[in-house]
């Protein structure tokens, strides 16, 4: 503090360093400003200004368009996702703690996985109709095979000396399974079901489109239908905001469940002030 005023970092007074901007909100701005620029430049129905896309998406939500869509989007995902939730944790905790489970569900899971998810979708349409049934079985076929194969990977990642203990005390299989390995797992599950509402939210749209043009999916077709670049990305912004609101769920989940695991604590920056000629050690290793 010099004359009562606050110094910044680099000594400057009444500035804001740099270094405690979010980095977050730095790319965004950046990638905002690209975006306006790169529209204003290029001047095409198919990429508009940022600017153009934030009037459309008010329009869109004045209208009330985007309300009763996003709801019936909403219903859809959190059904799907609910029951690749439900799949995930159970056929993936018995691929992961029995070999005979994973010998035999296996191939399937990594086959459905691998396997473009959305040539399923005529099955579902000729099988469940065009309603929620067949939006749901597509989101289902997105989501739950990567949280299949996270979930049985956490498993067999549990340290062998955990169960072994538990075993010795007269634990049962049951007791072992929700006690132990379970929370040893948890962190790597989570992580695969962040990745699965991804995954999710992508099958929902695709679901939409292709299959019942309901919800979100309804507008994005009904504007790519018009050429509308605008409320095409307006719509774009709407599906990310819905899937960066669902993987903050999770993460807030995630701590919750994993807030007993420890905190590692960097080290100290060591301080760079001079040391006092009294302190230094002479070449004898003595002061």
């Amino acid at each position: 503090m010099v004359g009562g005023r606050q110094l910044t970092s680099a000594g400057t007074p009444g500035l804001l360093s740099p270094r405690r901007l979010p980095a977050g909100a730095i790319s965004l701005a950046v990638g905002a400003v690209v975006w306006e620029i790169a529209g204003r430049i290029v001047d095409q129905p198919f990429l508009p200004p940022l600017s153009a896309v934030v009037a459309r998406l008010a329009d869109m939500v004045g209208s009330g368009m985007i309300v009763g869509s996003l709801g019936a989007s909403l219903v859809n995902l959190a059904i799907g996702f609910g029951v690749s939730l439900a799949l995930g944790l159970v056929v993936g905790v018995a691929m992961g703690r029995y070999r005979k489970v994973e010998a035999a569900l296996g191939v399937y899971v990594y086959a459905l996985l691998t396997a473009p998810s959305l040539v399923f979708a005529p099955i579902f349409f000729s099988l469940l109709g065009d309603g929620r049934g067949s939006i749901v079985g597509v989101v289902v076929m997105y989501s739950a095979f990567i949280m299949i194969i996270n979930t049985a990977s956490a498993i067999q990642t549990v340290p062998g000396h955990l169960v072994e203990m538990a075993r010795s005390y007269g634990a049962s299989e049951r007791q072992v399974l929700l006690q132990i390995m379970l929370p040893a797992a948890a962190p790597l599950i989570m992580a695969g079901v962040r990745l699965g509402v991804g995954r999710a939210v992508v099958g929902m749209i695709n679901g939409e489109m292709f299959i019942s043009v309901i919800g979100l999916g309804r507008i994005v077709t009904q504007a790519g239908g018009r050429f509308d670049g605008a409320g095409v990305l307006a719509i774009l912004l709407v599906i990310i905001a819905v899937a960066l609101g669902a993987v903050a769920l999770v993460q807030a989940v995630d701590r919750r469940l994993t807030r007993w695991l420890p905190t590692t604590s960097r080290p100290a920056t060591p301080s760079r002030r001079p040391v006092p000629a009294g302190a230094r050690k002479t070449s004898g290793g003595k002061p």
